[in-house]
C-alpha cells in the first residue's frame, strides 16, 4: 500500500507564460509540451514523483505506478490545471542506458513539483488563460485540511517569485544559419554511419525482403555534435517553436543538463474517454523553393508508387490493430500532403471510438512501433533493427507524452529529436526502406530530417 497521498492545488495566474517559466527554471529538472492543434502549452519543474520501469512489462508497470500515485489524490482548482505525468519509453524493451542515454530509463515518467498550463483561446489573443499547479506527496495519515492553507501560501509565494523573475527576462535571439551543418554549432560533426555503411545496410534489408522475410523496415542513423560551449536548450526550444508550429514540441530533462527534445509531426495516440485519434505518417519529399515547385513536389509525392506503398503499409497496419478494439473507425481512402518547414509527408488522419475505455499507456503499447518507425511484419523488422542498426535508438522514435489521473493522455512518436548533455548532442533520423528504396535517396531524406535539430542547436 502506498504510504503517500498526492495533493495537487492550483490557481489562475496572470503575467506568466509557459515559455518564460521554462527559461526561469534553468538549472532544475524540467518538462515542456506544446501541441499544435490546441496550442496548449505545459511546462513543469522539479519532481514530486519519478516513476520508472524496465523490461517487457514496462507499460503495465508504469500504469500500475501511475494509478497508485493518483489513487485518493486530493485535487483542487480548474480542470485545465490538473496534475499530469510526463515522460516516455525507450524504442526497445531491452534498452540498456549507454553513455548517450545514461540517465534515461526504459520507461520513465515525472510528476512535476510545479506545473504551468497555458491555454490560449481565439477571443483572448493577449490575455492567455494560465494556471499554476503545485503537486506534493504527504503521508496518508496527514490531515489534508490542516495542510492546505500552508500549501496555498507556498504556491502563492512561488507565483510571485516567478512573476518577478519573468519581468527581468530579455528576448531570446532565435535567428540562426539556414544550413546548420556548416555553422559554428560544433567543433566536430560526426556521422556515426558512413554513406557506404548505410548503402550496405539497405542492401542487407533488400536481401531480407527478396527472401520474403519482411516488406518494410525503418532504418535510423545518428549524428554526433560537439560544441565549444554548453548547448543552450532554451534557444533551441525557441527556434523549434518558431519554425515548427505544426509539430509537437517537447523537452524532457529528468536530470539537470541531460535533455531529450524535439519537434515531431507524428501523433501516436490521443485518447480521452472512448475518443481516439492517431495518424499514418510515411512517405517524404523536400519542400520547393517557391509555391509552384512546392506544389509540384507535393503532387510528385502523392503520385509516387514507392511512397504510396510505404504509406499504405502503415495505414493497413493501423486498421488491423484498431479494428478489434473500436466500434467506429474513420480512415480516409487517400492520404494528403502534410507540409512542414523543411519537408513534406504523406498523412492520413485517423479517428475512432473505442468499444470500451483503454488507457493511454495500453494504447501506446499496442500501437508502438507502427510500420512508420518499425516495419512490417513488426517482429521481423524489430529483429532486423536490433541485429543490424549500429547505433542504439534510446528514446528516439518511441512514445513520448503525458497522462492525467484517468490515464487518458497523448503520446507522440519522438522523431525529429536529439538528446543533449553539456556540450554534446546526438541526433537521429530514419527512413522507411522498401524493395524500391535507393540508398542515396534515403540518405538524402534522412539529411532533411536532421535539419530541424541541426538548426535548433546551431550557434551564430
Amino acid at each position: 500500500m502506498n504510504a503517500n497521498r498526492l495533493i495537487s492545488i492550483s490557481r489562475p495566474v496572470i503575467g506568466l507564460c509557459a515559455d518564460a517559466v521554462f527559461r526561469i527554471m534553468h538549472g532544475q529538472a524540467r518538462v515542456y509540451w506544446r501541441a499544435p492543434q490546441s496550442n496548449q502549452v505545459v511546462t513543469g519543474f522539479g519532481s514530486a514523483a519519478d516513476l520508472r520501469a524496465w523490461g517487457r512489462n514496462r507499460y503495465k508497470d508504469i500504469e500500475r505506478q501511475a494509478r497508485q500515485l493518483f489513487r485518493d489524490a486530493v485535487v483542487t482548482g480548474d480542470a485545465q490545471a490538473a496534475p499530469r505525468l510526463f515522460g516516455g519509453f525507450a524504442f526497445r524493451d531491452d534498452f540498456l542506458p549507454d553513455y548517450t542515454w545514461s540517465v534515461f530509463h526504459p520507461a520513465q515518467f515525472v510528476l512535476p513539483h510545479f506545473q504551468l498550463v497555458e491555454q490560449p483561446t481565439p477571443d483572448a489573443a493577449d490575455a492567455r488563460p494560465a494556471w499554476l499547479t503545485m503537486n506534493v506527496l504527504v503521508g496518508r495519515d496527514d490531515d489534508v485540511d490542516e495542510l492546505l492553507p500552508a500549501l496555498q501560501t507556498a504556491l502563492d509565494a512561488r507565483y510571485e517569485w516567478l512573476v518577478s523573475r519573468a519581468s527581468k527576462l530579455v528576448d531570446i535571439p532565435v535567428d540562426n544559419p539556414t544550413h546548420a551543418l556548416h555553422s559554428s554549432v560544433a567543433t566536430e560533426v560526426r556521422h556515426l554511419i558512413s554513406p557506404a555503411q548505410w548503402a550496405s545496410l539497405i542492401d542487407t534489408a533488400h536481401t531480407y525482403m527478396q527472401a520474403g522475410r519482411m516488406t518494410k523496415v525503418v532504418l535510423a542513423r545518428a549524428c554526433e555534435l560537439r560544441s565549444d560551449t554548453a548547448i543552450n536548450v532554451e534557444v533551441a526550444l525557441a527556434r523549434l517553436n518558431r519554425r515548427y508550429p505544426d509539430c509537437y514540441r517537447f523537452v524532457f530533462e529528468p536530470q539537470v543538463g541531460h535533455v531529450f527534445l524535439g519537434a515531431t509531426p507524428e501523433l501516436l495516440v490521443n485518447v480521452h474517454g472512448k475518443d481516439l485519434r492517431t495518424m499514418a505518417l510515411a512517405g517524404s519529399i523536400q519542400r520547393g523553393r517557391d509555391a509552384s515547385e512546392d506544389a509540384q513536389l507535393g503532387q510528385a509525392l502523392l503520385s509516387s508508387e514507392k511512397d504510396r506503398y510505404e504509406h499504405d503499409i502503415v495505414v493497413q497496419s493501423l486498421r488491423a490493430r484498431l479494428g478489434p478494439i473500436t466500434q467506429s473507425l474513420s480512415v480516409p481512402d487517400t492520404p494528403v500532403v502534410m507540409p512542414l518547414s523543411n519537408i513534406q509527408h504523406l498523412h492520413t488522419p485517423i479517428q475512432a471510438t473505442l468499444k470500451r475505455r483503454i488507457t493511454a499507456f495500453a494504447l501506446a503499447a499496442q500501437l508502438h512501433p507502427t510500420p512508420a518507425l518499425g516495419g512490417q511484419p513488426q517482429q521481423a523488422a524489430m529483429d532486423f533493427i536490433r541485429d543490424y542498426e549500429p547505433v542504439p535508438r534510446g528514446w528516439y522514435a518511441a512514445p513520448f507524452g503525458w497522462v492525467d489521473a484517468k490515464i487518458d493522455g497523448e503520446f507522440v512518436v519522438a522523431i525529429r529529436s536529439a538528446v543533449t548533455h553539456d556540450t554534446e548532442a546526438w541526433l537521429y533520423a530514419g527512413a522507411g526502406i522498401v524493395q524500391a528504396s535507393v540508398a542515396q535517396q534515403e540518405w538524402d531524406e534522412t539529411a532533411l530530417k536532421f535539419r530541424p535539430m541541426m538548426e535548433a542547436l546551431a550557434t551564430d
